[in-house]
């Protein structure tokens, strides 16, 4: 049943500013939480209304922003909050995030670095406020303990390596996983840590000056976990160079204040980047395959290259032999394409077109979109059950010879691009990005890949540099 979220939010408004009307109430986009944000435009004034129904989260963010407010760090002012404690209102800071800032450059130019250093400057103060907060109040954990890390490589585990059929030997893998969770606490962990410290938390201000949100979820533990966060946001895809500078420019600012070892910090910030990477994984897995959130889908790429990049560091990982190979098979494998998001920035739409087996799970939409178009072609002529054809697919000659003389094949190919053709004119015109067509048979090997390959060519042949195209022979493994 769908909330009406306005009442509530209203009646706060009023509460602290009973003279002002609200001229505009919109929801904003819904990101990988279940709180609910709204903007409220007022006469010359714009607030931030929240809901949210875990109330030991919202006494969390209550108490750090009091917190962080008291120490002049640049956090939402909390206006409101209602007797539920369900419900409050907070300061809108601007519209322009971080990673917003840096996708508009495409570059990390001479306006982003100053950003970024500002925001490390930032990162400092938040992390040595520990002293002044109370963590009894932090949510879910008081701290990034063994039991937190053991949760970030379970979510990894479930949430990624099964829903890709990654094979790994279960037992080995989470003895492992208790050696690196007690490797990663042999690091100094009283700090504050913000523990989604990344591009799309930090606010760009009017006046080129940088705030924070979203830090409920913060906890006591290690310096490096928030660096790692920060300089190895997946979509922020920045350089291996600029991650060296500003590692090194954190660390100057870090040692005016306490005693740091630099070798000793970049072992152990190593590591962290592995765990909040691995983390990621599984909330791309969880957020993005099993939600189908399209922005989690689109970071999928990213995060793997990521993986790539710094598996050359991990020397740390032949302590933890299990991890290593199920680190190899994550790159070495394909199966995160079919449903990862490429970038999808071009004006064109894309066609994803798929053969696939009925006895397996039905084909995924990666387009964050719900689904698209499934053709049955198990009732149509099977070349499968004659002998000479049975080891070969719908790509080879003599099977699209063999089906191209079928008339049951010809008839029911027409009526699909008939349907296809209508619906991809009409996605051009409205300017869609994304439709999917999908053919399904008993193996995924014949008749499938048969009908998925003429249409790739009808629509080819029809639309050519109008549309992009993208097929995938999911049995057979063959991508176009």
């Amino acid at each position: 049943m769908q909330i009406n979220h306005f009442s509530p939010l209203e009646k706060l408004v009023s509460s602290i500013f009973p003279n002002k009307k609200i001229k505009a109430f919109a929801p904003l986009p819904q990101s990988g939480s279940s709180r609910r944000y709204y903007r409220i435009e007022l006469e010359n004034k714009i607030l931030i209304g929240t809901f949210n129904e875990d109330i030991e989260e919202n006494e969390a963010f209550f108490h750090f922003t009091e917190v962080f407010l008291s120490k002049n760090l640049q956090v939402p002012k909390i206006y409101a909050i209602d007797n539920s404690r369900k419900y409050y209102l907070q300061e809108y800071l601007g519209k322009e995030n971080l990673y917003e800032k840096l996708s508009e450059t495409n570059s990390f130019d001479d306006e982003i670095l100053p950003l970024y250093k500002q925001v490390l400057t930032n990162l400092v103060q938040f992390q040595l406020s520990a002293s002044s907060l109370d963590f009894s109040k932090a949510y879910p954990r008081h701290s990034f303990d063994k039991q937190s890390i053991l949760w970030d490589l379970s979510y990894f585990k479930y949430y990624f390596l099964k829903f890709l059929d990654i094979s790994f030997n279960e037992q080995r893998l989470e003895d492992d996983f208790h050696r690196f969770a007690d490797y990663l606490l042999e690091e100094r962990a009283d700090f504050f840590m913000y523990r989604d410290f990344q591009s799309r938390n930090v606010v760009v201000k009017n006046d080129g000056t940088v705030a924070f949100v979203d830090y409920q979820g913060g906890r006591k533990g290690a310096l490096q976990y928030d660096l790692a966060s920060l300089l190895y946001d997946a979509k922020a895809n920045l350089s291996e160079e600029v991650r060296n500078y500003l590692l090194n420019f954190y660390l100057k600012e870090l040692k005016q204040y306490i005693k740091v070892d630099e070798t000793s910090f970049k072992n152990y910030f190593n590591a962290f980047v592995l765990i909040r990477a691995l983390q990621a994984l599984g909330a791309y897995g969880f957020r993005g395959i099993f939600e189908q959130k399209a922005h989690f889908l689109k970071s999928i790429p990213y995060a793997i290259e990521n993986l790539k990049r710094l598996k050359i560091k991990l020397n740390f990982l032949t302590s933890f032999p299990e991890l290593a190979v199920v680190v190899d098979k994550i790159l070495e494998s394909d199966k995160w394409k079919e449903y990862a998001i490429f970038d999808d920035e071009k004006e064109q739409l894309t066609v994803h077109i798929k053969s696939f087996s009925y006895k397996k799970q039905l084909p995924y939409d990666n387009s964050g979109n719900g689904g698209g178009f499934i053709f049955d072609c198990r009732f149509l002529p099977n070349p499968g059950r004659i002998d000479k054809y049975k080891h070969l697919t719908g790509i080879d000659d003599v099977v699209k010879k063999y089906l191209q003389e079928k008339k049951e094949m010809t008839q029911f190919l027409d009526n699909v691009f008939d349907i296809v053709d209508d619906a991809v004119t009409n996605y051009v015109k409205r300017e869609f990005k994304h439709i999917s067509v999908n053919f399904g048979c008993t193996g995924g090997q014949h008749r499938s890949v048969y009908s998925a390959e003429q249409l790739y060519f009808y629509l080819k042949n029809k639309f050519g540099d109008k549309i992009l195209l993208d097929l995938y022979h999911r049995e057979l493994g063959i991508k176009k």
